[in-house]
């Protein structure tokens, strides 16, 4: 069998590092600098031909992750890696996976492509916006679930009289899930989007009065979604209001809004670092969750028991 090796860009090394550490294998050692003009250059140290290499490297904003990430790749593959396996904890560019205007880009399916023709060999991710993009790739895609650690943490929370929200009909299956684990109540919320980055709350189908709450979604950008939720769900008469989502973009002023929003608690994993700290907000890793992955994939063996939240805990690390 080839070697293992892991390797990270600079998007969110301490992720790796952990999960290098779980798998209880040394990082990798490759050289990323950027040149004065800011172009990407990628020499990996490590003699890795013949090898299983594995890539973490989110694509979360700016731009220069997902070119980084497009480099390393066809630098592994140049360097006559045996297999080169995209780790993206988070997937960028997910939104944009249709045409719901004229003359726009369908950006979802050209990143698969790219990603494909630079040399990936198969992708590992985690909760993507739409898991319909699994249909973009040509090659085999991985997709692991941060419910298997999120939850865990909401069940030690002994929420009483707990409801579970889908704050959009886009986030229905997400909370379904949720509650079909917890043993709670589903309710959904009805929205509308004037515009990109703009949320305005129409109707609340479920009944939260006097009921503690849960808002789950795989991802926070502006917090516009999250927060008008949270003042829908308190005006209807919520009690206590938790969050729980997979990849806290938090762009803008969301880190403000979060904070003058009357929500207990958000719990998140560590797919994007944070870029402030914030008292309302609890990281948990995904790490334990990739490093297992990881090491079934290297030995060709099944993830789909990485799914099933109920199993031992073995990647769950707070």
């Amino acid at each position: 069998m080839s070697e293992l090796k892991i390797f990270s860009g600079r998007a969110n090394r301490s992720l790796a590092e952990k999960i290098c550490e779980a798998a209880n294998i040394p990082l990798g050692n490759a050289d990323i600098r950027n040149f004065s003009d800011g172009e990407i250059w990628v020499k990996y140290i490590d003699n890795i031909r013949g090898d299983d290499v594995f890539i973490i490297q989110p694509t979360a904003p700016p731009s220069e992750n997902l070119v980084e990430l497009l480099i390393m790749l066809d630098a592994a593959k140049r360097a006559s890696a045996k297999r080169v396996t995209a780790v993206i904890p988070y997937f960028g560019y997910a939104r944009q996976d249709r045409k719901d205007q004229p003359r726009v880009a369908i950006s979802a399916k050209l990143v698969a492509n790219l990603i494909t023709v630079a040399g990936a060999s198969r992708v590992l991710t985690m909760d993507l916006h739409t898991p319909q993009l699994q249909g973009f790739f040509d090659i085999p895609m991985d997709h692991l679930y941060a419910s298997v650690v999120l939850i865990e943490h909401i069940r030690k929370l002994n929420i009483p009289n707990l409801a579970v929200v889908s704050p959009d009909v886009g986030s229905i299956k997400l909370a379904r899930s949720y509650a079909k684990r917890l043993d709670a109540e589903l309710i959904l919320i009805d929205k509308r989007r004037p515009k990109a980055n703009e949320t305005v709350v129409m109707n609340i189908i479920g009944n939260v009065k006097g009921k503690n709450v849960l808002i789950v979604d795989d991802l926070i950008d502006t917090a516009n979604t999250f927060v008008s939720a949270v003042y829908a769900l308190k005006g209807a008469g919520a009690g206590d209001i938790y969050g729980a989502c997979t990849h806290p973009i938090l762009s803008g002023n969301a880190y403000e809004k979060l904070e003058k929003a009357p929500v207990n608690q958000l719990v998140v994993t560590d797919s994007i670092p944070l870029k402030q700290h914030s008292s309302k907000i609890i990281v948990l890793s995904a790490a334990r969750l990739f490093a297992e992955a990881i090491l079934r994939t290297h030995r060709n063996e099944s993830i789909s028991c990485l799914f099933d939240v109920d199993k031992d805990k073995v990647y769950d690390i707070t």
